[in-house]
């Protein structure tokens, strides 16, 4: 009899992870690794939210905190929504949790059922099709290409469409290839989305801020689809603050007591210390963190512009996030340096043990044409790492 349970063996081990900590590994060697793998900021927290950490600890906010989050926490998360979306809820409709990631968990959790069909544009964060999976869903993954720079077409969902779909899940902008829809685009997935009432949509909106369009348009804006949408966020990449953990969702009321009652029995609430922070962050004006949001279009400009002039490397103009996604199947079927490379996999690994520039395959979001690179890192990283590259494919 097996130890472990079918469940943690049908999933995946995070590619993202593990290819960082193979990076780790080489470093601990002494090799001079350019990590492009991780979608983290390099960017500190800013001094104001840190502030209010601090005073949190002060006021001695130890205690553990409501389920779905403090009550403050909830009105910043209202009046956030509001402002930045257009979208109106309140306090019951919203739940705090321990990351954006947990908030897609425990939507997982209380609305699959087993057999149950959630459509996925490809490329998609990697930990979509795994959450579906650890609740006996089906992932229905729809292909993209840079042709339709990355983004399901409105066909493309009325094809994937069947009696047995439950969800559709997106994220705009997307990780990993940096692609936002419009607010036209959107409105032309709802409208086939309103031939079937029943399907239920997740927009992952965490990159929101990180937008180079000058605009963020959420599904959850048309009043046809308000009813049937959840919109999850959270503060880990515009406010530099991965490590705090804290996500949150806004939706249908009936669909936010059960993620509540999911996470009574999971984890209850989530920090106290840094729910108090996120009060701050939420509640300041956005414009406060563009300068991070300036910094990572200038870097996206640079690479690129770099990447222009490596050969086999194709590439959409990402609108978002901080993440380029360029086909390398030129690639696939040559040797280099020895080495034959066969597929993203074998080009990544190339790249990290040849050019010591740590970045991940794309067959982990749904594209093994591509490997994602971060741009989370300093413009001298930056050249220097696409100088690597240059070099170790040259």
């Amino acid at each position: 009899m097996d130890l472990l349970s079918k469940r943690i063996l049908n999933i995946s081990t995070s590619v993202t992870l593990a290819m960082a900590a193979k990076a780790r590994e080489l470093r601990a060697e002494g090799k001079d690794i350019i990590g492009l793998s991780l979608g983290e900021p390099d960017f500190k927290t800013p001094e104001y939210i840190k502030d209010a950490a601090i005073q949190a600890i002060n006021d001695n906010y130890s205690s553990y905190a409501p389920v779905d989050g403090y009550i403050e926490l909830k009105d910043a998360i209202v009046t956030k929504f509001k402002r930045d979306n257009g979208l109106t809820f309140n306090h019951n409709q919203i739940v705090v949790s321990t990351g954006a990631k947990q908030s897609l968990a425990n939507l997982a959790a209380v609305l699959i059922n087993k057999g149950d069909e959630v459509i996925i544009p490809c490329p998609y964060w990697v930990s979509y099709v795994d959450l579906v999976k650890l609740n006996d869903g089906v992932p229905v993954e729809v292909p993209t290409t840079i042709a339709t720079d990355f983004k399901m077409t409105p066909e493309q969902l009325e094809a994937a469409i069947t009696p047995k779909t439950k969800m559709l899940w997106y994220s705009s902008p997307c990780n990993p290839s940096g692609s936002v829809y419009s607010k036209e685009e959107l409105r032309a997935l709802a409208d086939v989305l309103q031939k079937y009432p029943r399907i239920i949509v997740v927009s992952d909106e965490i990159y929101e801020h990180i937008n180079f369009t000058g605009g963020h348009a959420s599904m959850a804006q048309f009043e046809d689809m308000y009813d049937r949408v959840i919109t999850v966020n959270g503060v880990s990449k515009a406010f530099a603050m991965t490590g705090w953990r804290i996500g949150y969702i806004g939706g249908p009321e009936k669909i936010a007591r059960a993620c509540n009652k999911m996470q009574g029995q999971i984890t209850s609430g989530a920090n106290s210390i840094a729910q108090r922070a996120v009060i701050t962050a939420l509640n300041e004006s956005p414009t406060r963190v563009q300068f991070m949001i300036d910094e990572f279009k200038i870097r996206r400009d640079l690479v690129l512009d770099l990447l222009r002039d490596i050969e086999g490397f194709k590439t959409n103009i990402p609108e978002g996030a901080f993440y380029v996604f360029p086909n390398v199947s030129y690639y696939f079927g040559k040797t280099l340096r020895g080495k034959t490379i066969n597929n993203a996999s074998d080009f990544s690994l190339y790249l990290l043990e040849e050019a010591l520039v740590a970045t991940v395959d794309g067959d982990a979001f749904g594209n093994p044409n591509c490997i994602r690179l971060s741009y989370a890192a300093s413009q001298e990283q930056i050249i220097e790492a696409m100088a690597r590259i240059a070099t170790a494919i040259r």
